[in-house]
């Protein structure tokens, strides 16, 4: 047996191990697809799922890769994954260099295609979507070996948890309220220069519960910090409700945050000789139509300790405090950066659970964590990693935060 062959088997084998030990459609594609962009070096690869209408459109449901494709679709027939769909043939344009497809090109910003396939996931009675990958990271095509193993990943998956998948409804995005494009920040020490982000490609969209992860050091705090207007990025731009945001003066960064962003850190920055209702009413004098200070502190479950100061609280309390008042300003945009690091869990319940409640009320909410378990009550999960958006996953099974368990 080649090398090349024993490869094949071995990645084929774990991934239907993977595929074995997963509970949905979307856990097993995407532990798979994570395996196959591993051991065939794929720069970006796509889940696209059919939604349930009488004429189906694919949307992205997973994907690894320097773009955001929230926003994407096909319908029957348009592009290399509306082909596929509709013919449910696999699509192998293994090295597009003598062969270009303007229209496969279209559909990504920043990826230049050299080498593409697109396979379909089908079940027993329903075609679920399809899988696409597109460029290798070192420079290579997709061989046919690697298209087979993609093709049965994706018919191993589809037929072991159709009938999980069949009826999830889709998350689709609103109108996107901040599109950034090539965001990258260096910090600069002595001669040494450090780059922290390498040029980040993301929106976020009116209304969702987006949730950032990524280890330390990986860049997603000064993403939030860059996009909150704290901080500037070095180059790139980023633009609010279609305003360019990026060469604003100091002034115009102050009113966008005062205005439009609440913010809620993992330390509270309560004032301590103020009472809870008093830290809200200092907020609420700095803008022009604040909300009630008491139907805030209400709404996150302290009405009862409005005349209780920030020492006669415990951390759950003064956390809930700072989600009032973050709330106060009727921002479009709060931004949490690990709202529940230092809490334990029955107060992180309690905390996120009021998070949960700011989200259903109509504000967006994007929220850095290291808890793995809570990107299970986001509409989206974006994952950082040196630099990068590495992979966005849009959650089909949202549960409530308190379903949540660690």
């Amino acid at each position: 047996m080649s090398p090349e062959t024993l490869h094949q088997f071995k990645t084929i084998g774990e991934i239907q191990s993977c595929i074995a030990r997963a509970d949905t459609l979307g856990q097993a594609l995407r532990e798979g697809l994570a395996i196959f962009v591993r051991e065939c070096k794929a720069e970006a690869a796509i889940i696209w799922r059919a939604d349930n209408a009488e004429v189906p459109t694919l949307r992205p449901m997973f994907w690894v890769g320097p773009e955001d494709l929230t926003s994407r679709s096909h319908v029957l027939g348009e592009g290399a994954p509306g082909r596929v769909f509709a013919t449910q043939k696999s699509e192998r344009r293994l090295a597009f260099a003598a062969d270009p497809d303007p229209a496969t090109q279209a559909d990504f910003e920043t990826i230049d295609i050299k080498s593409m396939a697109c396979v379909p996931a089908s079940g027993k009675t329903s075609n679920l979507g399809c899988l696409q990958v597109i460029n290798k990271t070192d420079g290579g095509y997709f061989t046919d070996d690697d298209v087979d193993v993609l093709e049965i990943m994706a018919m191993s998956a589809a037929i072991a948890l159709e009938d999980n998948e069949k009826f999830a409804a889709p998350w689709t995005p609103s109108r996107a309220i901040i599109e950034a494009r090539g965001i990258t920040r260096e910090f600069q020490n002595g001669d040494d220069v450090t780059r922290v982000l390498k040029g980040v490609n993301l929106n976020v969209y009116d209304g969702e519960l987006l949730v950032v992860l990524g280890e330390s050091g990986c860049g997603k705090s000064t993403f939030l910090n860059i996009i909150g207007g704290m901080d500037r990025a070095t180059s790139g731009s980023f633009t609010f409700e279609g305003k360019e945001m990026s060469q604003t003066t100091q002034a115009e960064l102050t009113e966008y945050r005062r205005k439009n962003i609440g913010f809620i850190f993992q330390s509270y920055n309560l004032m301590p000789n103020l009472t809870a209702l008093q830290n809200l009413r200092l907020i609420a004098e700095l803008v022009d139509d604040p909300m009630d200070c008491e139907d805030a502190l209400r709404l996150v479950g302290l009405g009862d300790r409005m005349g209780s100061y920030p020492s006669q609280l415990s951390g759950g309390q003064q956390q809930r405090v700072s989600i009032a008042r973050a709330l106060v300003k009727r921002p479009k945009l709060i931004f949490a950066d690990e709202p529940t690091a230092a809490l334990d869990y029955t107060t992180s319940i309690d905390v996120l659970s009021a998070l949960e409640e700011v989200v259903h009320a109509g504000t967006t909410l994007v929220m850095v964590t290291h808890n793995e378990e809570i990107t299970r009550m986001a509409d989206r999960v974006v994952r950082f990693r040196n630099g990068y958006t590495h992979e966005v996953t849009v959650n089909r099974h949202p549960v409530h935060a308190t379903d949540l368990v660690w």
